[in-house]
């Protein structure tokens, strides 16, 4: 067992430092000021902890902090900014951040990679401050053990990379974009091309190290149980700062096949979509098939293009031969087909259409950052062809709001549903992401954009899951609900709560209950805690 670690100094070190919410607000250098004399306190002398810390003052502050703003929609002149951002290069340092915030009276938003759908890593409407995890980069991969510990900081891209360092026939199934970090990625449940053979990548941890609200560094065995099934799924920056995880790396074979076929309607593209339903969540489970929806319009006639996009673990011939047979609206032929290694495969998912090599996967700010907005849906019943039809019509009518169904399925039915607080497992045949991105600036704009995704949401109803209607906690949505800022926020957080955890939601609450009592971890669509009222 590992034992917990305590805070330099901490035992003879009295924090004398306080902020009263009810007194004069300090000034944002004595913030500062006492943040930083905080933190020398909690740390070793030689880590010269100015280093840092920045201030808004900082002629560093601007280029740190969007440096993972990864939606536009929160970098704009009237975004609330942090007051300070620590970029901590030790564990000392983040149990020091944890300790100094929390005696100070400052939220921290923790963030690793920024990719959160509404900047809820970044941003927030109270006093704040961002523990920016982004130096915590290693990689660490035992392919003897086949395992691999990595730290939150991490990106997607960063883990293949290292992988593939190591052996070629070793992979992870996490997601297809390679600067999505690892903290965010993992604690919320992530899920890749490859969920129907191996399921998510909680179903793949096997330990894990997060600083409690204590200060404490704990393990899975320092943690307990109950904290340890928590942030598998029901994101980590509920209940603590993630460090690391350790996760057990997959089997993939020498040569994997990649391929996307294109389909509009007046190319049968409706028979289409309506067989892909019958196929995707139940064929070889080797096999992953994407199916991505746009509104097109081109000069003579407004249309919706589908696009299968598959990852196959296996050759070419094997999955022409099988969709023949099982999905033969597709039409698939080897000429559409593209054998590989699973690495090189994991840049073909990525759009780098560049030309470039391997090593754009260590790139973090290979994508521009543009405006966006994000939503999900489960659905558990085949949406008939009329119902297609009508879908067809209102994306059309819309104009930008693209559909993404991700096939479920496979390893996906073979977990329970309360095994990890992700509950959408068995019964779910795909998960829907509706995605819109612009880049024009201004608040018409932003308005347009946010009533086509919402409008095309609300159309959905009758097709999607209900009772809960529910949603993917990692495709972050404001809209389904949000939490009030102090701790009686229970009915708050029940609202949004069940619909990205379902049922497993009153474990997380007694977790976070436990853990956490003062709600100190809390954010837009935190965990809550069981309130007096509860």
């Amino acid at each position: 067992m590992e034992k917990p670690k305590p805070l330099p100094f901490l035992s003879v070190i009295v924090l004398l430092l306080h902020v009263s919410n009810s007194l004069t607000v300090p000034s944002r250098e004595s913030i500062y000021e006492t943040f930083l004399q905080c933190l020398q306190s909690h740390t070793n002398q030689s880590d010269h902890v100015s280093n840092i810390v920045y201030a808004q003052t900082n002629a560093s502050y601007t280029l740190v902090l969007r440096a993972f703003v990864r939606n536009a929609r929160f970098s704009t002149r009237s975004t609330q900014k942090p007051l300070l951002i620590v970029t901590p290069l030790s564990e000392h340092q983040v149990q020091a951040t944890v300790v100094c915030a929390k005696s100070i009276g400052l939220q921290i938003k923790i963030r690793s990679g920024g990719h959160d759908f509404e900047g809820v890593s970044y941003v927030s409407q109270v006093p704040f401050v961002i523990l920016d995890m982004f130096n915590f980069q290693t990689v660490t991969v035992d392919v003897q053990n086949e395992v691999a510990v990595i730290q939150a900081g991490a990106s997607l891209g960063q883990v293949y990379y290292r992988i593939w360092e190591k052996s070629n026939v070793h992979g992870f199934p996490a997601g297809a974009c390679p600067t999505v970090g690892v903290g965010g990625h993992l604690s919320g449940g992530g899920y890749g091309n490859m969920i129907r053979k191996y399921g998510l990548t909680i179903d793949h941890v096997v330990d894990a190290k997060i600083v409690d609200v204590k200060g404490r560094v704990l393990d899975k065995e320092g943690m307990g149980e109950d904290l340890f099934w928590a942030i598998r799924g029901g994101g980590g920056a509920s209940f603590g700062v993630i460090l690391s995880y350790t996760v057990k790396l997959v089997q993939v074979p020498e040569k994997v096949t990649v391929f996307q076929v294109d389909k509009t309607l007046e190319q049968n593209a409706t028979d289409l979509v309506f067989q892909w339903q019958q196929v995707a969540p139940h064929t070889d489970d080797r096999l992953f098939l994407r199916l991505v929806l746009q509104p097109l319009s081109p000069k003579f006639q407004k249309t919706v293009k589908a696009s299968v996009e598959a990852l196959f673990l296996g050759g070419a011939n094997e999955v022409v031969t099988l969709l023949g047979k099982e999905f033969p609206l597709l039409g698939l032929k080897k000429e559409h087909c593209h054998e590989m290694r699973w690495i090189d495969s994991v840049v073909w998912w990525a759009n780098y259409n560049d030309g470039s090599s391997l090593n754009a996967l260590l790139d973090r700010n290979h994508y521009s950052v543009h405006y966006n907005k994000r939503k999900s849906d489960y659905v558990q019943t085949p949406i008939s062809k009329d119902r297609l039809k009508w879908i067809w019509k209102k994306m059309i009518e819309l104009g930008k709001v693209g559909l993404v169904f991700n096939p479920y399925g496979g390893k996906m039915n073979e977990v329970p549903s309360d095994a990890t607080p992700f509950p959408h497992r068995v019964g779910n045949l795909f998960k829907i992401q509706y995605t819109v991105g612009w880049q024009e600036q201004g608040s018409s704009a932003e308005k347009s954009y946010l009533g086509q995704i919402r409008m095309l949401h609300s159309y959905m109803t009758p097709f999607v899951s209900k009772n809960p209607r529910s949603a993917y906690f990692n495709y972050r949505d404001l809209d389904i609900g949000v939490n009030s800022h102090g701790k009686d926020n229970y009915e708050d957080g029940k609202v949004f709560g069940v619909k990205y955890f379902n049922k497993n939601f009153e474990r997380l609450v007694k977790v976070k209950t436990a853990v956490d009592p003062q709600n100190f971890f809390w954010n837009e669509q935190s965990i809550p805690i069981h309130s007096s009222k509860a």
